[in-house]
């Protein structure tokens, strides 16, 4: 089985490139990464990834131009023929492509659906909704990476006689967490020292990720307020870089709020060991791998009602969705995470395994052999 993988999205995360790693183990693939600039990468060079410089910063506003640019570049890098199917990351950018190349050799494609295709491209960006309505129908099958980001494309961009087809041919996969993560599981962790301090009114609550406004980190910030003026003793550390000032000068007047810049992993988990709670009502989320990473180490989760993580698993079962808006619901929610803390940190540990690469590795190349097939 040879995968022609089409990622406008490969050298911006590393999550990407463990992905591939993994599925080759089970398949051979060859990734394409079409860019403007070559040189802004996160990612180790590999043989079988080609990144290429083949559009100008200012295609990208003409998308047509763009996309003919991207095709050409692929046609001229493989032999189409050589393939049995193509997997295109993005709906608009790389599912355009992958499309185009189906028709021309009769390859079946799969498309992923992510937030930029969702929040950017079929919001704002009417003249291409068309299109990508017809990249989902020519599709073979659809990736959500949540049912909440299936349901959303359903409901606000698909005509009522599209809906039961895309229904009946999306899959929903997650994205997997580094291996590190499932490595290190705080299997040790001290609940009773833990719950005790939350018996006493105590809590340290984490965040990790960029500070900036789609985080939403000063909705944290206000129900904190509010269970402050409960009687509860409150610690909220933000651990990530500084993208807006100005969300950042207003949290550091707060008393019971500290920032710590971006760290690797391997301390990224002592400060996830040190706290009780992560919370992320972000206002937009394809999925937020921070969710999971936390899971690992005990830490129950309050994530965005109708974003990416929202129906990976039954509500309160690794913790709670909210509303983005709403101060006094999360500071509800965070409540409930406290009086359920013993068995809400032991099944995020445990359900943490629903993220594991090597699974969700197989499930890819199930659904490619099924597509051959």
């Amino acid at each position: 089985m040879k995968v022609l993988h089409i990622n406008c999205n490969y050298t911006t995360r590393g999550l990407h490139q463990t992905m591939i790693e993994h599925l080759d183990n089970y398949v051979e693939n060859s990734v394409f990464v079409p860019v403007s600039n070559a040189r802004n990468t996160v990612i180790k060079p590999n043989s079988n990834v080609t990144v290429s410089e083949c559009f100008g910063s200012k295609d990208r506003f003409f998308f047509h131009r763009k996309q003919k640019k991207i095709i050409d570049a692929i046609e001229k890098v493989y032999d189409i023929n050589s393939f049995d199917c193509i997997h295109a990351y993005t709906v608009f950018t790389d599912g355009n492509a992958a499309s185009y190349l189906s028709k021309k050799y009769g390859k079946p494609f799969i498309v992923t659906v992510r937030n930029t295709d969702i929040n950017v491209f079929f919001k704002y960006m009417l003249h291409l909704r068309k299109r990508g309505r017809e990249i989902l129908k020519e599709s073979k099958r659809i990736i959500c990476l949540s049912p909440a980001y299936k349901k959303i494309l359903a409901d606000k961009f698909l005509k009522n006689g599209q809906k039961d087809e895309a229904d009946s041919k999306t899959r929903i996969i997650p994205n997997g967490i580094d291996d590190f993560w499932h490595r290190n599981l705080y299997s040790d962790k001290d609940l009773d020292s833990a719950c005790k301090r939350i018996e006493n009114k105590e809590l340290k609550i984490v965040y990790a990720g960029q500070i900036n406004k789609n985080k939403n980190l000063e909705l944290t910030a206000e129900a904190i307020k509010a269970l402050i003026a409960k009687g509860w003793t409150v610690s909220f550390l933000a651990i990530g870089e500084i993208k807006d000032e100005q969300v950042f000068s207003e949290l550091k007047k707060l008393d019971f709020f500290s920032h710590n810049p971006a760290v690797p992993k391997e301390e990224l988990i002592s400060f996830y060991r040190d706290a009780d709670l992560f919370v992320m009502p972000s206002h937009a989320e394809t999925f937020g791998l921070v969710y999971a990473e936390a899971m690992s180490q005990g830490l129950p989760v309050i994530y965005t009602r109708g974003q990416g993580f929202d129906g990976q698993f039954r509500e309160g079962e690794v913790g709670y969705s909210v509303n983005d808006n709403d101060a006094s619901e999360l500071a509800e929610k965070i409540l409930a995470c406290c009086e359920n803390y013993r068995r809400l940190s032991i099944d995020s540990m445990e359900k943490a395994g629903k993220f594991n690469w090597d699974v969700v590795s197989r499930e890819y190349a199930g659904l490619y052999e099924e597509l051959v097939r």
